[in-house]
């Protein structure tokens, strides 16, 4: 989960360690720390508990020079949060300096042993075993730093990404990785490389970059073209990408918290999602879904949903016998949904398990299964395990992932980019609602390539569904509303989240979200299955949030709503614009514009998201930051 950052070349590198170290500051916030080699190729490493801000004053007043360096954000795993446990971490001799993402399984084991030849340990992790490894190699068999990280990490159990220097050797970066992200950016000629657990540390130097693989060991010398080997030492052709990244996407934009400004792009970002997929003709004729400003769509195609990974993959997926979606988190709310989605859709029964239970029940899997794995980062550790033992029993995977270029990405067979830029709040919100609508294109094409959706229920939803940005910017124009609110709750410590249909997965998003930034006790249910246990909680200081969207079941809930309130409980309900039954029950009402049902969560989430938020935020908390939790999960 940590974030490592990495420079050589012929700039400052502090600088850009530490505006790197603020772009991944959302992988782990825990400690941060860097290390220079400055011009007299002597290493200074600096480090402080606590976020990047702190690390940048420890620095102050210090020698901070140097076209050389490392750098790194944690999410502690081995070790309590502190200095001591902070990297970058120095070898014994103090020349080597390391910076570690992953877990080493074994690093009790190899600690012991390189204790028994004489070396100590001044932290709790497994990353100071991991850089006396690497000097312990160099010891004994004489070679440079590029083999020596070589021969320690063959001997490692687990997964890594890391970057080592050498003091004696200022003018070499080597970087390698096992079961943890990494890319290296490539500047002009060779003459500098940018190392990062993701791109967006990278992409305003470069646009060239290079996604480093399991087991490969990079080289970085300035001047020379990046060399990449394997644990075999054999050597890898290096494939360099092109990165188009809005830096806008990494920036507030004047809102108080990325989290805010991530639920008010959702608007813009479902429409580039979209783009190039739905075509949707418009009341004159025309595809108002084709930019002739741009070009980006066919003019001549209308209402269609065109996915390329339904049309190059039509006979695999049309053969599925069954469809696994595996996630975690707030994916796997969104693979409720498609569940619902691809068996109304498609007719092919679907099942959905959480990717980190999946790998190790012994599922049963065939040929003909379709696996779904869904990630926003691409790098979850346990999904990435789930998609690779899929594919060994020989099933289609089929990615759904935003970061470009990811583990996950590069693993699958086929799939669908969410294409909402990069999300740096931890708490996920466009990227949920991405999620949904690539789910919801993906069952519209395969529905109707199959011949098992009605063409005016086809036609109706891509309509509609081209309708959803504009019906998102309504919702949001209730933030204020919802602030207020908000207000009243900051006294609960619990919350019950209730939804029917296609809302039920909404409601467990919706308590997610509360839980994740508020600290809130928050359970998401089934509205029906509140009878079977949750009522025993209700009382006038436990807030029951309905979703309760004017759809199949609506009578239902307003007599689940009626129960809480015989009970003395308070409601919050989310329902369609006009309600007039709700609202006589409910204590406060937020109003969403009315859709078709299977397109009711990507509008009904959006005031829970909000809510959260707001919530959070009259605690006083830091809601992009949240205790205990980072972004991307790459650890098991």
């Amino acid at each position: 989960m940590c974030g490592i950052v990495g420079y050589i070349g012929h700039r400052d590198a502090f600088d850009i360690l530490i505006k790197g170290l603020h772009r991944l500051e959302y992988r782990g916030y825990d400690s941060s720390g860097v290390a220079l080699i400055n011009g007299a190729d002597e290493l200074h490493v600096y480090k402080a508990k606590g976020k990047v801000s702190d690390l940048e004053h420890a620095a102050e007043g210090k020698d901070c020079s140097g076209t050389v360096g490392i750098a790194h954000t944690r999410w502690a795993t081995h070790g309590e949060p502190s200095v001591r446990n902070a990297h970058p971490h120095v070898s014994n001799s103090g020349n080597l300096v390391i910076v570690h993402n992953g877990i080493i399984e074994n690093f009790a084991l190899l600690r012991d042993q390189l204790k028994q030849r004489g070396f100590h340990f001044n932290s709790d992790t497994d990353t100071e075993v991991l850089v006396n490894l690497i000097e312990y190699a160099q010891q004994t068999h004489h070679c440079n730093l590029a083999e020596a990280v070589r021969h320690a990490l063959r001997k490692c159990i687990g997964a890594y990404a890391i970057a080592v220097l050498d003091q004696r050797d200022p003018h070499t970066l080597v970087a390698a990785r096992k079961g943890s992200p990494m890319v290296i950016g490539i500047g002009e000629n060779d003459s500098e490389f940018f190392i990062a657990s993701d791109a967006t540390p990278i992409a305003e130097y470069t646009k060239n970059v290079v996604y480093v693989d399991d087991e490969q060991i990079a080289v970085c010398h300035p001047g020379q073209p990046l060399d990449i080997t394997d644990l075999r030492n054999q050597h890898v052709d290096v494939s360099v990408k092109t990165i188009d990244m809005d830096l806008d996407m990494l920036d507030k934009g004047g809102f108080p918290h990325y989290m805010l400004k991530e639920i008010f792009d959702q608007p813009h970002c479902l429409r580039d999602c979209m783009r190039g997929r739905l075509f949707a003709e418009d009341d004159m004729g025309g595809n108002d879904a084709y930019d002739p400003s741009t070009g980006y769509a066919d003019p001549n195609v209308h209402n269609d949903v065109v996915l390329s990974a339904v049309r190059n993959n039509r006979d695999r997926l049309l053969s599925a016998s069954r469809f696994i979606i595996v996630a975690c988190g707030t994916s796997w709310h969104a693979g409720l949904i498609g569940k619902q989605l691809i068996e109304h859709y498609c007719k092919i029964p679907v099942e959905v398990d959480y990717a980190s239970e999946f790998r190790y029940r012994d599922p049963v899997i065939y040929p003909t299964d379709v696996v779904i794995a869904i990630s926003q980062s691409g790098e979850t550790a346990d999904t990435l395990a789930a998609i690779k033992l899929a594919k060994e029993k020989g099933a289609c995977i089929f990615g759904i992932v935003n970061a470009v270029g990811s583990s996950i990405a590069r693993e699958t067979d086929t799939g669908i980019y969410i294409h909402v830029g990069p999300e740096i709040g931890v708490a996920s919100t466009k990227a949920f609602t991405g999620q949904l609508t690539c789910l919801i294109l993906l069952a519209l094409a395969l529905g109707h390539t199959k011949g098992t959706i009605d063409e005016k229920e086809y036609v109706d939803m891509i309509h509609e569904l081209n309708a959803i940005p504009a019906k998102i910017e309504e919702v949001l124009k209730h933030n204020e509303d919802i602030r207020l609110l908000a207000r009243t709750y900051t006294y609960a410590t619990n919350f019950l989240y209730l939804g029917r249909g296609w809302n039920y997965p909404v409601a467990l998003e919706g308590a997610l979200k509360l839980k994740e930034i508020s600290y809130i006790h928050a359970e998401g249910y089934p509205a029906a299955e509140m009878k079977h246990g949750p009522i025993a909680l209700v009382d006038n200081m436990m807030p029951c949030l309905f979703v309760a969207t004017h759809h199949k079941g609506y009578e239902k809930i307003i007599s689940n709503m009626q129960e809480v309130k015989a009970r003395g409980g308070r409601i919050i309900a989310v329902v369609s614009a006009n309600d007039d039954e709700v609202s006589k029950i409910a204590d406060a009402v937020i109003e969403v514009p009315d859709t078709l049902a299977p397109l009711a969560p990507l509008l009904s989430v959006i005031p829970l998201q909000m809510l959260a938020y707001h919530i959070a935020v009259e605690k006083g908390l830091n809601v992009d930051m949240p205790r205990n939790l980072a972004k991307s999960v790459t650890v098991e």
